[in-house]
């Protein structure tokens, strides 16, 4: 009886310094027609925050349907001058700025100051309360350039290892989980179905339908949007509705935003369309707070959208020079007044993992699109009414992807290392709970307004910090990263420090040029380092 050779044993997935499988990286741009209906998903996707933010605070702060649509507008197009500036100037990643979610606690705190409290004509507390806004989002773009441009974030990330920035990207994405089921569910009739549907047309039809270039999978989103929508527009059409009640009609019907009647037909926003701004020390370091936090989040976005476009793992540098570009972005946040800073986009990140393509070009061109529909307001009007429950089903998907790259980098580290299991255990759970404890101490707060004393700016800061899951988790892992025997040359490797080195500094590896070099020669006038 001949031998049998003998066969191989089954080896592990080799670790793969770029993502494979992405269609279109950063510097290969797809066909022009595709690149547009690319550009233009993600310029719908963008419109979650856009809405979402004006929507709870201008009212808070006396604006009308009318305020609130201007506002909207200017959030957008500051937004896409924002993406432009980054995708030249900043990272040079494919990442959409929008507006951040981190500034609402401080921007709140301002809506409820005492000082605004005995104004009686709510246009006039709107105005002086938008100048509150943006005196405080000027200083704190300020903080955020000096962290950025001098270097000092540079030196932060450097210390960073693969095995602390799981927790970082991980929660980038995690930390927003009340952002999706929990929307979903305020019309889970639209909301569930249009979960359901973007799963099926993204991972089944693709395997049911075969055709020869990716349809349904790329384009998933609209595809998606539009069944639901006209879904709920029939719901609406149908007097389902009517004798709801009103929080439910908000969330479920689609003729409830107040945008469509209310937007006008041109709109160019223009610097200090309110007033100019005034300022307030304590609510400056709030609005500062709330900096640190996105510095974090956006950091993490960063590292995820490298992944999915198929690029070289950021350097320290690079980020430095994009938080220092976002510091910018709220800058002209302030200046126009929007209500709020700025961040790297998760969900668009996301976004890129769902489509395989990780073009800057077409990031480029959803800026395009944010800065004309900005300007044409009725049309933007009418993309942005869709209801929210149907943006939220898309970031149960988005925010997990980010989450999912986060959790990529543990293919660099030792799991089998019980410092490994320690540092992660430690970093995810306080990561999970202490955010846990400070929104509910937050929550108690806000009732009995008690943070928004005359001296309640400490208790904002602290509660804007430690409310963010991405910021707690990544300080816990990188302190103890970083005290836990890291000198030892063994630890080094678990925490896959051996691999990530070359990537620590600009000049180590070449690749780094092809996708972060600034444009128009610039790079020598401002070198990396």
């Amino acid at each position: 009886m001949a031998n049998k050779p003998a066969e191989d044993p089954v080896q592990p997935h080799p670790v793969k310094e770029q993502l494979p499988g992405i269609q279109y990286c950063i510097n290969s741009p797809p066909p022009w027609p595709e690149a547009f209906m690319l550009g233009f998903q993600h310029y719908v996707l963008t419109l979650g925050f856009s809405v979402l933010i004006p929507s709870l605070i201008v009212p808070q702060m006396g604006g009308s349907d009318a305020e609130k649509a201007k506002v909207i507008q200017t959030l957008l197009f500051v937004s896409g001058l924002n993406t432009l500036f980054q995708s030249l100037f900043g990272t040079r990643l494919p990442v959409v700025v929008v507006g951040s979610y981190a500034y609402l606690v401080p921007t709140i705190s301002i809506v409820l100051a005492k000082r605004y409290a005995s104004l009686t004509d709510p246009q006039d507390r709107f105005i002086q309360t938008m100048q509150g806004i943006q005196g405080a989002l000027i200083v704190a773009s300020c903080f955020q350039m000096v962290m950025g441009f001098l270097g000092f974030w540079r030196n932060t990330v450097r210390f960073l290892s693969p095995l602390s920035v799981v927790p970082c990207v991980t929660f980038t994405g995690l930390g927003l989980y009340h952002l999706g089921f929990p929307m979903v569910a305020k019309c889970v009739e639209i909301g569930l179905p249009g979960l359901i549907i973007v799963v099926f047309i993204s991972q089944y039809l693709p395997h049911l339908l075969k055709t020869k270039k990716p349809i349904y999978d790329r384009y998933a989103v609209l595809l998606s949007i539009a069944i639901i929508w006209l879904y709920a527009q029939l719901l609406t059409s149908s007097t389902v509705y009517n004798h709801k009640p009103t929080n439910t009609q908000k969330s479920c019907r689609t003729d409830r935003t107040g945008l469509l009647s209310t937007a006008p037909w041109i709109y160019i926003p223009y610097p200090f369309q309110w007033g100019g701004p005034t300022f307030n020390a304590g609510e400056s370091f709030a609005m500062m707070a709330a900096s640190v936090v996105s510095l974090f989040e956006s950091t993490g976005t960063f590292f995820a959208t490298s992944r999915y476009g198929s690029a070289t793992p950021v350097p320290a540098s690079i980020i430095s020079r994009g938080s220092g570009w976002l510091g910018v972005g709220v800058l002209l946040n302030g200046v126009f007044g929007s209500v709020t800073g700025t961040c790297a986009s998760v969900e668009n990140a996301g976004l890129l993992a769902l489509t395989r393509v990780g073009s800057r070009r077409v990031i480029q061109i959803s800026a395009g699109f944010m800065i004309f529909f900005s300007v044409f307001g009725k049309f933007g009007a009418l993309f942005a009414s869709i209801p929210l429950p149907i943006i939220a089903a898309l970031y149960c998907i988005f925010f997990g992807y980010v989450s999912s790259s986060g959790l990529g980098f543990l293919q660099f580290c030792n799991l089998n290392s019980f410092r490994t299991k320690f540092i992660l255990g430690c970093s995810f759970f306080l990561g999970m709970s202490i955010p846990q404890y400070f929104r509910e101490y937050y929550r108690q707060d806000f009732k009995s307004e008690h943070i928004y004393s005359g001296h309640g700016w400490f208790n904002d800061v602290v509660s804007v910090i430690f409310m963010s899951h991405a910021t707690v988790a990544s300080v816990v892992a990188l302190i103890l990263d970083c005290t836990l025997f890291r000198e030892n040359d063994a630890t080094r490797k678990d925490s896959g420090l051996h691999w990530w080195e070359k990537f620590c500094l600009y000049s180590s590896d070449v690749r780094n040029d092809e996708f972060y070099a600034l444009p128009f020669c610039l790079n020598k006038l401002f070198p990396s380092l």
